[in-house]
């Protein structure tokens, strides 16, 4: 038995539109408007390399900031 992977637009159409969801899913009625449905893709795929490079500054960014005080710690434990 296979089982077909569910996405979260496919439940969130479900949710907001069951007869949409039908006429897509059961009876391959596709829309109409794909050059819109394609910027869309082409967009969401920009804006998740957009977050992630966002998540590796961020990193990065605590990274430098750890170091920096251990740096400090250090330095004030060894004057004294």
């Amino acid at each position: 038995m296979s089982y077909r992977v569910i996405q979260a637009s496919e439940i969130v159409e479900y949710i907001y539109c069951r007869r949409a969801w039908w006429l897509r899913r059961i009876a391959q009625n596709n829309p109409r408007n794909t050059a819109q449905l394609a910027e869309g893709r082409a967009y969401h795929r920009s804006y998740r390399g957009r977050v992630r490079r966002a998540g590796i500054a961020r990193n990065l960014a605590l990274i430098l900031i750890f170091l920096a005080v251990s740096i400090i710690v250090f330095w004030f434990v060894t004057s004294s």
